[in-house]
């Protein structure tokens, strides 16, 4: 229970101004743009944007620079935002094949059709502090590439699926798609809305869970079979046309998992997948996607379920870090009543407690001393 809080308003007030001035900082130092902010904090941006379910890199940055760096609470912010905005319909579903390829590799096959891309990553750095950034120093411009990169490449899972080696997909219906930030999810849950829930889930935690299943909490240690990112356009059916139109392009990371599956009485050995997909560069989050999907698909394959990031309503319930960090800051709220209450049971108990051991019958060698 809540209590109203007396003479609060100007506090309030005035903890709002102080935030507002801590946030601009040392005025003497230039205030950041939301241009400074979209060019060099982009993986916040992409962040942000892939849990508030809103691409829009300048709505991202805003709520970045409003909420002082915190990407918990620019999230919040931009999800906030998004419920206002009105729907106009449903675009045409995104072809990943078709992607305009920045980033594309695999830890299964070396020699890829189109090749092994590496693009913009971390992962060939030696995680060495770089001092020339903090002199603002130039940063040398990239080589260009030999050759230029197919547009068009094959997914490696298709080079499998020609063998019949890992589990075909099967395609979705006609119907209109679930919609998370509209419907409430029920369990159990169908594909399609665990993926859309991963999707916007805390990174942390999908992450946390996802190394909890390499280490035996699950049984599920993949390989990476493919991880893509680049640019695709997006296109739109309008009522009045009847034909597509793009729209505009977005960017998008996918991760496809394979797992080893020893098959069924109805099912050969095989190999399985995992899937993850998220707006912007997402590297991390899409493969802690594909690890926890595979993870929850215990139902469909008939596994049993013996680890957390197994359990269906566990995971899925408890991944929204706007929900989640509601409900913890929600304790920051006023008490008051309930607490009392509270110290009334633990001081009656106390009470009692004292009462029962006056009244603790003495043992017999005791009586014989007195006497």
């Amino acid at each position: 229970m809540y209590v109203a809080v007396k003479g609060g308003e100007s506090a309030i007030k005035n903890s709002q101004e102080l935030l507002a001035e801590e946030r601009r900082g040392d005025k003497n130092v230039k205030e950041l743009t939301l241009d400074q902010i979209q060019n060099q904090l982009s993986l916040s941006l992409d962040r942000v944007m892939a849990e508030a379910s809103l691409y829009d890199r300048e709505l991202a940055a805003l709520a970045v620079k409003q909420s002082c760096g915190d990407l918990v609470e620019a999230i919040f912010l931009l999800r906030a935002y998004r419920t206002t905005l009105p729907r106009f319909g449903t675009t045409v579903p995104i072809e990943t094949a078709n992607m305009s390829i920045r980033r594309r590799i695999s830890a299964t096959f070396k020699d890829l059709p189109g090749g092994q891309v590496l693009g913009p990553s971390f992962d060939y750095t030696h995680r060495l502090l770089d001092f020339s950034l903090a002199a603002n120093g130039d940063v040398p411009e990239a080589m260009e590439a030999d050759g230029t990169v197919d547009r068009n490449m094959p997914r490696v899972t298709d080079l499998l699926n020609n063998e019949g080696l890992i589990e075909e997909e099967t395609a979705e219906d006609d119907n209109e798609p679930f919609d998370l930030t509209r419907e409430s999810l029920k369990f159990p849950a169908d594909r399609p809305a665990r993926l859309q829930n991963l999707a916007r889930g805390d990174e942390g935690f999908l992450l946390a869970l996802a190394y909890s299943t390499q280490r035996g909490w699950g049984r599920n240690h993949p390989f990476a079979g493919e991880i893509r990112m680049g640019e695709l356009s997006i296109e739109f059916i309008p009522d009045e046309l009847g034909f597509s139109i793009e729209i505009g392009e977005i960017t998008i990371t996918e991760c496809q998992m394979i797992n080893q599956f020893k098959g069924s009485s109805d099912i050969p050995a095989q190999f399985t997948r995992g899937y993850g997909l998220s707006f912007g560069h997402n590297e991390r989050k899409t493969m802690a996607m594909g690890i926890v999907d595979r993870a929850l698909r215990t139902r469909e394959l008939d596994e049993h379920v013996q680890a957390p990031a197994q359990d269906e309503e566990f995971v899925l319930s408890h991944s929204c870090n706007v929900e989640a960090s509601g409900f913890v800051q929600h304790l920051k709220l006023p008490h008051y009543v309930d607490f009392q209450s509270e110290l009334v049971t633990v001081r009656a108990l106390r009470g009692e407690a004292n009462i029962d051991k006056t009244n603790i019958v003495k043992p017999i060698s005791d009586i014989a001393a007195t006497e």
